[in-house]
């Protein structure tokens, strides 16, 4: 598997994050065919990364 470098991707919270530093997500639209999300408090962890068309069919199904 090939090493993906993230350093330079801008992410974004969650729109339902609040300021409290409590559960949130991150993602990046950085990079056209993949979705890095991360944990907002922790995002030294790493990241997961989904292909884009499946990360738009879960925020659909999420949505519906």
């Amino acid at each position: 598997m090939r090493s993906i470098d993230l350093s330079s991707v801008s992410w974004r919270k969650s729109s339902y994050s609040n300021n409290d530093g409590g559960e949130c997500l991150e993602v990046s639209d950085s990079i056209p065919s993949l979705v890095p999300v991360r944990d907002s408090k922790d995002p030294s962890q790493g990241s997961l990364l989904f292909p884009a068309d499946s990360w738009a069919a879960f925020v659909a199904g999420i949505k519906s």
